[in-house]
């Protein structure tokens, strides 16, 4: 027999969808509008405002924007507001040209000061050092993320690539835990996020769309408490923990809705469960 669940609309400005989910594998006539629906409400260029995002859209040079988009991906964790001043101070302190700072690496000891969260100044100084060794040694960030997916052909082999590039350099073992461990499970959102960002070809402007040899059908979805809740209350998702065997199971749902562009629907996931959830922190990731 299946199983059918049916769960209200999220948010009373959008128009009901009575949603139906067959656990067989019919996902529902219902639930594709809906999702395509909140696309065209969040993948819009309003969201940069109040999202990390608007760090690399200070920027034109592709370096620059490369750069400041990983760093502010890389501290997205907590309260948006925290984590874009944050990734704005650590801008300022390098001079507000990400791309040179790191190339002549004379004034890496500035950024000791730097705080968010558990990344520290120590923590921050090696991603500067590893950066600087990428763009030098390895031919920038671009072509890291793109040699790793072509070895592998999946995004999965990518960030393992990476992961092994970003940390051959000397380093403490504690800034690991500052780069996600596919190979370990982890659900990588942050990365994944990156890669959204520099990947996906974004008519909104939102997306950056700057690499071209990783196409956004390859991307996986940057899984967080607010998406993988969503994802659960539309039976999109069974597993319970936010981890990489989760990624792959909601992404391959939504490859289902646009096999092309699958992580389009992040902006959908992610901006309903922040309406869904009065409760939790405005913009927490």
């Amino acid at each position: 027999m299946q199983n059918k669940q049916e769960i209200n609309n999220f948010h009373s400005s959008t128009p009901t969808f009575p949603l139906v989910l067959d656990a067989a594998g019919s996902w529902g006539a219902n639930i594709k509008p809906l999702l395509d629906e909140a696309v065209i409400r969040y993948n819009h260029i309003d969201f940069i405002e109040n999202d990390p995002i608007q760090i690399p859209h200070r920027f034109t040079r592709k370096e620059d924007i490369e750069i400041a988009g990983f760093l502010a991906a890389a501290i997205s964790w907590g309260q948006r507001k925290t984590i874009i001043n944050n990734a704005k101070r650590l801008i300022d302190l390098m001079d507000n040209s990400p791309y040179d700072f790191v190339m002549e690496g004379k004034d890496f000891e500035t950024v000791s000061c730097f705080i968010h969260r558990t990344f520290n100044g120590v923590d921050c100084e090696f991603f500067l050092r590893s950066l600087q060794n990428i763009y030098l040694h390895h031919g920038g960030l671009e072509h890291v993320f793109t040699d790793g997916f072509h070895r592998e052909k999946t995004i999965f082999g990518g960030l393992k690539h990476f992961r092994t590039v970003f940390l051959e350099i000397p380093h403490e073992k504690r800034t690991e835990k500052h780069l996600s461990d596919v190979a370990s499970n982890s659900s990588a959102k942050r990365l994944n996020m990156f890669l959204r960002w520099m990947v996906r070809k974004d008519e909104q402007e939102v997306d950056f769309g700057l690499w071209q040899d990783i196409p956004a059908s390859a991307l996986m979805l940057p899984l967080d408490v607010h998406t993988g809740d969503v994802s659960r209350a539309l039976g999109l998702l069974q597993r319970k923990q936010n981890d990489w065997r989760a990624v792959e199971e909601i992404t391959g749902i939504l490859r289902t809705f646009d096999a092309g562009d699958p992580v389009k629907y992040d902006f959908a996931l992610f901006g309903m469960g922040i309406e869904a959830h009065p409760t939790l922190p405005k913009g927490g990731l």
